[in-house]
């Protein structure tokens, strides 16, 4: 008997480990980008962390043990969440990245259970509902402040 005979990935997959690194990369790359706080790293090592918890908990208990980890991972996962909300001159600000945060917990879930597909889509969904939404905002703020970017309501311009 050797040492390494004792050394197993189980019940990790390598693949479902690429998948989640891959997805939350993307999501984390988009983060990172916009200068949020949760970037590429931490949005690995949610998605990768909750993968863990949920494919170990399938493996050795998959009708009992599973949905009781995964409620388990929600749970801290939103108390991670919370510490990156910060309150500053009356309003609240990092409520998009802790919304974030549940979502990387989500892939990381969805891959521990198998559904890679699930995954790769939500992932999608996620970046186009971030991205999309931020181009929304920055289009409405010109509007906003009319067609030369200076607002000059009331002047001999109008």
């Amino acid at each position: 008997m050797t040492m390494f005979e004792h050394f197993s990935i189980e019940p990790l997959r390598i693949e479902a480990c690429l998948i989640a690194i891959l997805c939350s990369f993307v999501i984390g790359l988009e983060r990172q980008w916009s200068g949020k706080p949760a970037g590429i790293r931490t949005s690995i090592l949610i998605c990768l962390g909750a993968y863990v918890f949920v494919a170990t908990a399938v493996f050795y208990e998959p009708n009992v043990g599973a949905p009781r980890v995964l409620g388990q991972v929600v749970t801290g996962v939103g108390f991670l969440g919370a510490g990156v909300m910060l309150t500053k001159d009356g309003l609240v600000h990092g409520v998009t990245t802790a919304s974030v945060i549940w979502i990387l917990a989500a892939i990381g879930g969805l891959i521990g259970f198998g559904n890679y597909a699930a995954a790769v889509v939500l992932t999608f969904l996620t970046v186009v509902v971030v991205l999309g939404i931020s181009l929304l905002e920055k289009a409405f703020n010109k509007l906003k402040s009319g067609a030369h970017g200076n607002n000059t309501a009331g002047s001999d311009l109008d």
